[in-house]
């Protein structure tokens, strides 16, 4: 099977490119001497979460239940799961998954870690828990050193947990500002003899900058596997080394200007970023993307030297690719035009 029997809209990986960025962000890590535990939300593959441990991950990240149970199915054995997980379904869930997997949750508040201390009662096999610290990002976090200590040493007193060290999605490019929240804190856990052995932190467009941060010694990148426009606006990779295209169909050419194409908002997703339109036309780079609707996407080729015509298909990079991944059943794993899998695409639409 090659290119030309896949139909549209499709999603197509080009394995090549995959080995690139997983390869160039390992080497990163292993000479900054920082442990990668990537994020699986990009891609959604137990094939390619394999494949990050291969070349050196210690495990992986997984941001719902869903995805960590699917990796779990799919043989992968430490997973970190960075988000407050509350109500008795998913503790059950989670202690089912804590069963079977080295795992790891995270907690920014009391109620959550008494969620957790209520299940997770056997001093045997405690659950390992991060106090998620709001470095500057303005999500999930605590917002002091103190609250913190106040939330590692809840966790320390629970027979069933133990304490593991803090988490954080940090701000992009507040490298210095991060450094310094993350040191006042571990000094201050530190004088509670609490010291945090683990200081995880993530985020694609800051990963070869993660040395400036020497307090955290392990990452959670997740879209540098495949690249997208998004992170080239941001100014990790560029459109070059970007794995992940969707494969579409031109199905009209109302004017001389105007190309629709068969992939609209459920094949590209929405998400805008700081390039022009919903997706980069590899074969014609001056075409735009201007507007989605559900089905059709449609082109601006105003500035186009040549066209496209009619039933020509061509490879778009997506704004954001980790929403597109969500969007379909299965990709297409390339080498050239040559297709090595359809791999079926495990958790898509699981965001419990």
């Amino acid at each position: 099977m090659d290119i030309n029997d896949i139909d549209t809209p499709s999603v197509l990986i080009d394995l090549d490119k995959v080995d690139a960025n997983l390869r160039a962000a390992q080497d990163y890590g292993d000479a900054h001497g920082l442990t990668l535990r990537p994020h699986v939300k990009t891609h959604k593959l137990p094939r390619f979460a394999r494949l990050q441990q291969e070349l050196g991950a210690v495990g992986i990240t997984a941001q719902k239940l869903g995805e960590a149970e699917a990796m779990a199915d799919g043989g992968i054995e430490d997973i970190f799961l960075p988000y407050n997980i509350l109500g008795h379904a998913k503790l059950e869930r989670l202690y089912a998954l804590h069963k079977r997997t080295a795992l790891s949750v995270t907690a920014d508040n009391a109620p959550t870690i008494a969620g957790y201390a209520a299940r997770f009662t056997d001093p045997s096999r405690p659950l390992s828990v991060l106090v998620e610290c709001d470095t500057g990002a303005g999500r999930c976090g605590v917002q002091t050193a103190s609250e913190a200590v106040e939330l590692a040493k809840s966790i320390d007193a629970a027979p069933g947990l133990t304490f593991a060290g803090l988490m954080s999605y940090p701000p992009q490019g507040k490298t210095q500002h991060v450094q310094k929240w993350l040191v006042e804190a571990m000094t201050a856990l530190t004088a509670a003899d609490l010291r945090p052995e683990r200081i995880s932190i993530g985020g694609t467009p800051d990963l070869m900058r993660a040395a400036e941060i020497p307090a955290a010694n392990e990452y959670r990148p997740g879209t540098y596997i495949y690249g997208d426009r998004m992170q080239v606006a941001w100014g990790h990779g560029a459109l070059d080394r970007c794995a992940l295209t969707v494969l579409a169909t031109v199905v009209s050419r109302p004017t001389p200007d105007r190309a629709i194409l068969d992939s609209g908002s459920k094949a590209l997703a929405a998400d805008l970023c700081g390039a022009a339109g919903h997706g980069h036309i590899v074969a014609y780079p001056e075409a735009v993307v201007t507007a989605l609707s559900e089905e059709h996407a449609i082109v601006d080729l105003s500035a186009c030297p040549e066209r496209p015509e009619i039933g020509e298909r061509l490879q778009i990079i997506p704004n954001h690719c980790c929403v597109v991944t969500n969007l379909f059943d299965h990709v297409y794993l390339m080498r050239k035009s040559e297709v090595e899998e359809k791999a079926r695409i495990t958790s898509r639409g699981d965001i419990r």
